[in-house]
Parts: C-alpha cells; sequence; structure tokens
C-alpha cells in the first residue's frame, strides 16, 4: 500500500545511499593513498577521483533501484534488504571497473581501492539503513508520519490484517476504526467500532482517516463505488485486500484483458526463473555437499553393517512434485524385518493398538519400537537424512521444500494435496524448523502450504540455516 510517507521514506533512502557512497569512495581513497606507504600503481588526484565517482554513484543507484531497496517490501524486511544491499554493492563496484575498461581511464589509484570501497559502501550503508530504521520505529511510535486507517469488511481476512497493522511503529498505519460485524476486532485492539460502512464514511473527517482498506466486495456495486467515492471525494488512499486466501497466495500478475483488470492467480510463486535457479543451485548444493561428506557416508555405512545388520539404505515410497511417485533414500533406522507395510499395520500386528492410534493422529509416534539402538542414534542426529542428498542430485527433491508424503497420507491432505505439491518436496522445510515436534498431520500441512505459496530465495535460504541449528542442538520437529 503506497502512500506519501513511503515515498518520502524511499526518497530519503536513495539521497542518503547517494551521499553514503560518496563517503565510503573517499574514506576509501584517503585510507590507501593517505595512510598506505606501499607505492601506488597510477596517480589519480583526489579532484578527479571524486568527481569521477560523483558521475558513477547515480548509476549505482540505478541498481539498487533495480533490485528494490527502495521499495517497502525490501526495505520493511531486513533479512533481504541486507541480501540485496551486498548484492547491489557487489554489482556496483562490477560496474565502475567496467566502467574503467570501458573508457581507459584510471579510477583507482590501486587496485586495494576498489576492496576497500566495497567492503566501507556496505558496511555504512546498513549502518545508515538501521539508524534511517530506528528513526522511522521512533516517530511512528509518537504516531509521527502514520497513515490513519479505516478497515471495511467481514471476513476473517479483515481481522488478520487488522492485527498485523496494529504495530504502528513496525507498520506505519494506525488503526482508526473498523467497520464490520463485532468478529473482526481483534482481541486488545482499542479503535471505533463501526456496526456499518455508511456510518464509518460519515466520519471519515472527523477521524483524520487518510487511508481505507477494504477486504471484501459486497453484493451491490453501488455500496462499493460509495466506499471508493468516498475516497475519491476525502482525496485519502483506498485499497481492496481480496478476503480470500488465493488471492494474495502464490504469485499474482494484474494485467488489463478487454479493457478490465485482470489477476492472474499462480498456485506458487516458485515458478519461470525462480525454479530454474532453484533447481540449479540444488544440483551444485547437494554435488558440492557428497562430496565433502564422502568420508562420513563411509564411516556410517562400515557402523551400520556393525551395529544394524542388514540392508544399508531404506528406500521409502513417497510422493513428490505433481503427486511424482519417488524412492527416498534414507539409512536405515529400523530392524530389517520393519518397513516393509504401514505403520499402523505393523503396529497393530506388535500388539500395540496405542502406538497405531498415535501414528494415525500425528503420522508419527514419539517412542516407535521399530527402531535399533543405532537407528536412534542415527535419528536425533539426523544423520539417517544424509543420503536423501542423492534424491536431491537426481531432481527427486529440493534441498527445501515440503516433506514429500507416503501415498496413504495423500487422502489425509484431502483437498490441500494438489497445492502442497506444486513446488518440489525437499530434505528440509519449514515444519522442520519450526521447533513444534507436537504438531497434528493437519498442522504440518498448513506450514507446508504457507511456504508453497509464499517461497523465496532468501526463504530457502534462512530454512537452511534454521536447519543447521535444529540439527546441531537436537531440536524441532522430527
Amino acid at each position: 500500500m503506497p502512500s506519501k510517507n513511503t515515498k518520502f521514506y524511499s526518497l530519503v533512502l536513495v539521497i542518503a545511499d547517494f551521499f553514503v557512497l560518496l563517503l565510503a569512495f573517499t574514506a576509501a581513497y584517503v585510507l590507501r593513498v593517505q595512510y598506505d606507504p606501499r607505492p601506488l600503481v597510477s596517480q589519480v588526484y583526489a579532484s578527479d577521483y571524486f568527481i569521477s565517482f560523483l558521475i558513477i554513484t547515480p548509476f549505482w543507484i540505478l541498481v539498487f533501484s533495480t533490485l528494490g531497496l527502495y521499495q517497502a517490501n525490501t526495505y520493511n524486511r531486513r533479512l533481504i534488504e541486507w541480501g540485496k544491499i551486498a548484492v547491489g554493492s557487489f554489482i556496483g563496484i562490477l560496474l565502475v571497473i567496467g566502467w574503467q575498461y570501458a573508457t581507459g581511464s584510471e579510477l583507482f589509484p590501486a587496485r586495494l581501492v576498489a576492496v576497500y570501497a566495497l567492503v566501507i559502501s556496505f558496511l555504512l550503508i546498513l549502518l545508515v539503513r538501521e539508524a534511517l530504521r530506528i528513526t522511522r520505529s521512533l516517530l511512528f511510535y509518537f504516531d509521527r508520519g502514520t497513515s490513519r486507517v479505516l478497515i471495511i469488511g467481514d471476513s476473517a481476512a479483515t481481522r488478520d490484517i487488522a492485527d498485523n497493522l496494529s504495530e504502528t511503529h513496525r507498520s506505519g498505519y494506525k488503526i482508526v476504526a473498523i467497520a464490520g460485524p463485532k468478529k473482526v476486532l481483534p482481541p486488545g485492539l482499542n479503535v471505533i467500532h463501526f456496526s456499518s460502512f455508511e456510518k464509518a464514511l460519515d466520519q471519515i473527517k472527523q477521524l483524520r482517516i487518510t487511508t481505507i482498506i477494504q477486504t471484501d466486495l459486497y453484493d451491490s456495486s453501488e455500496r462499493n463505488q460509495r466506499i471508493l467515492g468516498a475516497a475519491q471525494t476525502n482525496h485519502i488512499s483506498y485499497n481492496f485486500i481480496p478476503g480470500e486466501a488465493e488471492f494474495y497466495s502464490g504469485k499474482n500478475t494484474v494485467d488489463v484483458f478487454l479493457g478490465y483488470p485482470m489477476i492472474s492467480v499462480s498456485q506458487t510463486p516458485l515458478i519461470g526463473w525462480g525454479a530454474i535457479a532453484k533447481q540449479i543451485f540444488d544440483v551444485i548444493a547437494s554435488f558440492i555437499l557428497i562430496i565433502v561428506l564422502s568420508p562420513l557416508y563411509l564411516i556410517l555405512i562400515i557402523l551400520q553393517a556393525i551395529f544394524n545388520p542388514g540392508p544399508v539404505f531404506y528406500i521409502s515410497d513417497r510422493l513428490s512434485q505433481f503427486s511424482k511417485p519417488i524412492g527416498l533414500i534414507k539409512f536405515r533406522s529400523m530392524s530389517a524385518k520393519y518397513g516393509k507395510k504401514d505403520a499402523a499395520i505393523e503396529f497393530r500386528e506388535m500388539g500395540r493398538p496405542d502406538l497405531a492410534k498415535e501414528y494415525a493422529k500425528h503420522r508419527k509416534v514419539s517412542n516407535d519400537p521399530r527402531i535399533t539402538k543405532f537407528g536412534h542414534f542415527l535419528r536425533i542426529t539426523s544423520l539417517d537424512e544424509l543420503p536423501q542428498l542423492i534424491n536431491v542430485f537426481r531432481g527427486d527433491l529440493s534441498l527445501v521444500g515440503p516433506r514429500p508424503i507416503l501415498p496413504q497420507e495423500i487422502n489425509l491432505a484431502k483437498g490441500s494435496a494438489a497445492l502442497l505439491h506444486s513446488v518440489k518436496s525437499g530434505v528440509t522445510g519449514l515444519w522442520q524448523v519450526s521447533g513444534r515436534s507436537n504438531l497434528s498431520f493437519n498442522e504440518r500441512i498448513e506450514l507446508e502450504l504457507f511456504y508453497a505459496q509464499n517461497w523465496s530465495f532468501w526463504l530457502d535460504i534462512k530454512i537452511l540455516f534454521k536447519t543447521i541449528g535444529v540439527v546441531l542442538n537436537k531440536r524441532g520437529a522430527k
């Protein structure tokens, strides 16, 4: 929801980045020329150096803009912003080096100046942006520069949006009033409540509303037009957010079709170049990990033969992307006579109906008697999962994605299975790093669906780093 405040903040970021880059270039020059006694590669006068970078800096800013560093969906998400600043700084310095070769002019008095400029620019931009973020939060906290919002709707989305925007110091939006049934009011939120939107529209000027958010379309086009007309008459911002989750999950594009705005809804944002980049990353990363971990594989195979006689690996039939059957490779952790039937059936044959009931509810049990002592070690250390890197290299799995489900579990997922399998299943995922191991099957599916609908490359990186922490601390979902 772009507003005057977000546009002003973006302008502040542009100006700040411009001066920070000039400061970084100047500092890099001074550090190498003034404080390093080693001889210079070429004689570049300070005035010529500064003028050159005064010309080049706007192009560096353009690189930042292309990466989305001046958009709210980037600067409101710290980790994504940091990553894009790192990428932008690297591309920027390559731009400078390319400029030097293309023009044949010497911009740097020494090669180390480029390194200094890269490091200093990255660190200074991070520091300044964090300072601006804190300043903006303080201003929001004291109700300076906030957008005063009226929310109109009667769906679950109305309540969810109101709840998320209620933290004014983070969002910059101050919920002033909500028009709709009482059920959409988040508990503890002190706002004015209107039972009908007509009453709310009559109070727009008195409440100093600057933004209207509508989450549901009424059956009467006249009523919808009245809300939009009130925003236009009072010269305030109007935003429509569909109350149905399908409209704001996955990847959506807005186009004009036969003169009408058309929203195209994809099941997942993991399409096009995103899917290609993820596939390339999976193949390269899994190949490197298999080579690096090959000594560990050999040790585990030997230990498996000694402490858990029988087949080294266990191949489990699972369903991956588009419900395609795959053979999931794991180090066998159960006794060799188990794992050939559904777990619930094997528990009943063992005379353990209690475990069969627990498995039917959670699709897992806390103390599985089929697991050997060495198998228990493999599971608590997650070493039994290592062979799945072979699945990743073969293209059966991704490093990150929804957990591949058993064929008999597809009916439990009900209508969610199609969306769940719109992306390739993964070795690790959102559920495994959630820190919760007592989730029901349906709750686990909800987490996996969230991943499928909200994928981003940065989310994958975040999950991979969290996975390392989960494995080292022996916690999280098992």
